[in-house]
């Protein structure tokens, strides 16, 4: 594999930076993710945290150099990202749980396929064209006008999350084959809230990644000014296995089967338990509403 990355993340008018990415990679697999923990609820950046080192620790025991299966990785890891938060709130002894969106991808044999939950994005752009994006998880991305009885309330409210005790909602896009010079983003409300998809296209089809994600980043904090979220970004432009000689980025080609790299903070998480099953993650749910449950009922 050879592909450049660049990465980024700004605080804006925030309080503290909530958001969290990076990437890893093996011979012949690449995962790229990105959390935007929840205001609103308590410890957004714990949430956004213990998903990405979930998911970079799932990626580092199962890529060995490549995933057998890159869909079930993805939904897999989201859900043991999921149950991970959710434990983190039920030792804590938490009333409301930390919450984060997530977006993943995984490049591999060629190919790119990525998984997302709440309202962080994926771009694809292809000569210069946005190819595809995802669509959020949010009432103004579904259905374009409120429902009934909701018309006076943020329509950019999303529906589903990571840490919610709800199941998360999630969807799956790919494979999709890579041609050379394919651009990949990933970015956090802060920055499609700001700039348009189509100035967000423009940008990274106009020049390398190393200095398209500063610009767009700094575009978007001079636009939302003081009020600004926290914008970040984790963008990749793909080369085509031997067409020509890497002269800059990552190129896979010569390591090993066994070595793994990380730009992903390593923590206690890493030692994850087998058992992040789905019944696993239905258990947590349940101790969650059962500790809520008996918060009320001492406050009745």
């Amino acid at each position: 594999m050879k592909f450049s990355v660049f990465q980024i993340s700004r605080r804006g008018g925030r309080e503290k930076n909530e958001d969290r990415m990076g990437y890893c990679y093996t011979r012949e697999s690449g995962l790229f993710v990105l959390a935007d923990g929840m205001g609103g609820h308590p410890e957004g950046e714990v949430a956004a945290q213990i998903a990405l080192q979930t998911i970079s620790a799932l990626f580092q025991r199962q890529a060995k150099p490549q995933l057998k299966d890159v869909q079930e990785f993805l939904s897999g890891a989201l859900l043991a990202a999921h149950h991970q938060i959710l434990r983190y709130a039920t030792d804590k002894g938490m009333l409301d749980t930390p919450r984060t969106t997530l977006v993943a991808a995984v490049l591999q044999a060629g190919t790119a396929t990525w998984i997302h939950c709440g309202d962080s994005r994926l771009y694809m752009v292809r000569d210069g064209d946005l190819l595809t994006r995802t669509r959020d998880h949010s009432y103004m991305e579904l259905r374009n006008t409120p429902p009934p009885g909701l018309d006076r309330i943020n329509r950019n409210v999303l529906f589903t999350c990571l840490g919610s005790p709800t199941k998360p909602i999630y969807d799956i896009t790919g494979p999709v084959y890579l041609e050379q010079g394919d651009r990949i983003l990933l970015c956090s409300d802060g920055l499609w809230g700001t700039l348009s998809d189509e100035d967000i296209a423009k940008q990274l089809a106009r020049n390398t990644v190393s200095h398209a994600v500063p610009d767009l980043v700094e575009d978007a904090l001079r636009k939302a000014g003081d009020t600004s979220d926290n914008v970040t970004v984790i963008a990749l432009e793909w080369e085509t296995p031997d067409a020509f000689e890497s002269t800059q980025g990552v190129s896979t080609d010569s390591i090993s089967d066994d070595v793994f790299a990380s730009t992903i903070q390593a923590g206690p998480l890493d030692g994850l338990v087998d058992d992040l099953d789905d019944a696993a993650i239905e258990r947590s749910i349940a101790e969650i509403n059962e500790a809520i449950r008996r918060s009320a009922a001492r406050k009745a």
